[in-house]
């Protein structure tokens, strides 16, 4: 009986994209330049899926998960070709301010095998990639509180766990701290 939304995404990206498998078959034995193989145009395709759903009055859950091929470069968007997440926002009614909002989520990030194929070879992507990386999930733990200062204007304090920054099991876990300042009218 409490609202809730399930929402499903296809995409396809149309750009003048290198190939991972391309780029390693290029460099034989060297580090390879995914640059060198942005000959044309290619396509890369997704599918994402997003629930939400609330569990009491002002608490709520939701679950991502998506999946691109993983075959090219990212053009747009975030270098991940493999996401699941999941996490709870209540806003703060339980304890008096109830403009006010925590949350917690939890969110595992992957790369293809021939994505890690190309880092680990030494490749740079768009975002990613210092130098032969031992390949591993990126695994993020993030907290935040959302305080309402007054109509229209709110300050957000954050804080992540991250582990195996940038697919590299030889990075981190890093923290991050974050701290939004949201003004509307």
């Amino acid at each position: 009986g409490r609202p809730g939304r399930l929402r499903l995404l296809a995409f396809r990206n149309q750009a003048v994209m290198g190939g991972w498998r391309d780029a390693l078959a290029q460099a034989d034995a060297g580090v390879p330049d995914i640059a060198a193989v942005r000959t044309g145009r290619r396509d890369k395709r997704g599918l994402g899926l997003n629930l939400e759903h609330q569990l009491a009055a002002g608490v709520g859950v939701f679950a991502r998960a998506m999946r691109a091929d993983g075959q090219t470069e990212p053009y747009a968007f975030a270098e991940i070709d493999g996401s699941r997440s999941a996490g709870l926002v209540t806003d703060g009614a339980r304890w008096g301010r109830p403009n006010d909002a925590f949350g917690i989520a939890v969110a595992r990030h992957e790369a293809s095998a021939a994505h890690q194929a190309y880092l680990a070879a030494g490749g740079l992507g768009f975002f990613v990639g210092d130098g032969r990386i031992t390949p591993a999930a990126e695994r993020i733990v993030e907290a935040f509180y959302r305080w309402a200062v007054t109509d229209g204007v709110w300050m957000s304090l954050g804080r992540q766990h991250i582990a195996n920054p940038g697919y590299n099991a030889d990075r981190g876990p890093v923290a991050v701290t974050t701290v939004r300042l949201h003004l509307a009218r």
